[in-house]
């Protein structure tokens, strides 16, 4: 075979491969880019139906105000246009998806039916709107920085649970995840799973004065405090707690502390 003939053997067997390809990617090409469930979603008002029927607080664990004041925040951040392809899912529904799933833990499988939007799609939402509300409300858990703002909180946790010279009660809450990748017993706990451990002080009202997020389940809440800035501050006395006072009707000193499985005196 000559020089001529190689080039037309090659020209022959390159037009082959693109005739193929494209008939394969004719065959794959999707008729319908959503099933009959999800194209019913402009005809389903899951949330509009949760007001009328009075189950709004216990569907996602917030008032429909409430909601709306959220909404108002992350909707800027959520929002998608449309497309001369389909409608985008509305920043309602997105919103409402991921705080049914913080509430309820819900698998995405279930929640496709409840709002009628694919299990594929609801993974992303769920991430970008975790995000957005991070950003967004990530200003109003504050540890205070001043001896005042601790003498109030201490005064709150007297007033309303007759616990004098409280500055916070401190505890870890281990939070189920299916188990990393080659992560082994990393993230196995005493309770017999696996889990990140959600590490938080609160107040006298149960809001959320510090939060550590992610540690291993396996490390103990003692372990996980000693890694925290907030021990750090404490260590470093940059936080300002109150000196040591004397209780209502004694004349000792008694430090500060915060509460938890066990207390931590604070000089």
């Amino acid at each position: 075979m000559d020089r001529d003939d190689q080039l037309r053997a090659l020209m022959i067997v390159s037009a082959s491969l693109l005739i193929v390809n494209h008939v394969i990617k004719r065959r794959r090409h999707r008729r319908w880019w959503r099933t009959e469930l999800y194209s019913q979603r402009a005809g389903a008002k899951p949330m509009a139906d949760m007001r009328l029927t009075g189950q709004f607080q216990n569907f996602l664990r917030m008032s429909p105000t409430t909601f709306e004041d959220l909404l108002r925040l992350v909707g800027p951040r959520i929002f998608r246009n449309r497309t001369q392809l389909r409608a985008p899912i509305s920043i309602q529904d997105r919103l409402a998806i991921t705080l049914r799933f913080l509430a309820s833990g819900d698998s995405y499988t279930s929640l496709q039916y409840t709002f009628r939007v694919s299990k594929q799609a609801i993974s992303g939402i769920i991430t970008e709107v975790c995000s957005a509300i991070i950003e967004e409300l990530k200003d109003y858990i504050k540890l205070p920085t001043t001896e005042e703002t601790w003498l109030n909180i201490s005064k709150q946790f007297e007033e309303k649970w007759n616990f004098p010279h409280c500055l916070g009660a401190l505890d870890g809450k281990h939070v189920v995840l299916e188990a990393p990748i080659k992560s082994g017993t990393e993230f196995y706990n005493y309770k017999n799973f696996f889990s990140i451990v959600l590490f938080a002080l609160v107040d006298a009202d149960y809001n959320f004065l510090f939060v550590d997020v992610g540690c291993q389940g396996r490390i103990s809440d003692g372990g996980i405090f000693k890694d925290t800035k907030l021990c750090e501050m404490i260590e470093d006395r940059t936080i300002n707690l109150p000196s040591p006072d004397s209780l209502p009707r004694r004349h000792i000193p008694i430090p500060y502390f915060f509460v938890g499985d066990s207390a931590f005196a604070l000089s």
